[in-house]
């Protein structure tokens, strides 16, 4: 992890689906205002300082997936595998599909990479369900890691229906 708590290095899901079915995580419930967090880089603080506290290691130092919501998110962290006794440390469901981009700007230009996420898992015949962020640099380290990137995580589902559907429009 970087000095600015970035991460250093992180996985290439660039145009991939991944399953993260079984992991170990750290997941930390976040105020937000319409989608936007409040006291984020708090957060995060915190969710660090809990998971050295627990004693466990992150897989991908610095990576956090961030969910938001009309009022509440999430901060959820992938580590190594473990066992903990606290509440905030689990494990993902079995499957946990989601599809990767990498998207090379900041949040504001954002859109058009969700949008083709979703259009090449609808095309896929795949639902798609939650977003998750998570943003690989700061304003602080952006220009010596060549710009903002932020890797967008799509879950997503196997949709019988859509799948029928698009088995119909190729006959």
């Amino acid at each position: 992890m970087l000095e600015c708590g970035c991460p250093e290095d992180f996985p290439d899901w660039h145009d991939q689906d991944i399953n993260l079915g079984g992991h170990a995580i750290h997941q930390l419930s976040i105020p937000m205002l319409l989608h936007m967090p409040l006291a984020y880089e708090a957060y995060v603080q915190r969710q660090r300082q809990a998971i050295d506290n627990l004693n466990l290691q992150e897989r991908w130092p610095g990576l956090r997936l961030t969910r938001t919501g009309l009022l509440r998110g999430s901060l959820t962290c992938l580590l190594e595998e473990n066992q903990s006794l606290s509440r905030h440390v689990s494990h993902l469901p079995y499957p946990v599909h989601v599809r990767g981009r990498l998207h090379h700007g900041n949040i504001s230009t954002i859109r058009t990479s969700v949008r083709q996420v979703q259009m090449d898992l609808l095309d896929s015949g795949r639902m798609p369900k939650e977003l998750y962020l998570c943003h690989l640099t700061c304003p602080h380290c952006c220009e010596q890691r060549g710009g903002d990137k932020i890797l967008l995580l799509r879950r997503w589902q196997a949709s019988k229906a859509l799948g029928e559907k698009l088995e119909n429009q190729q006959k």
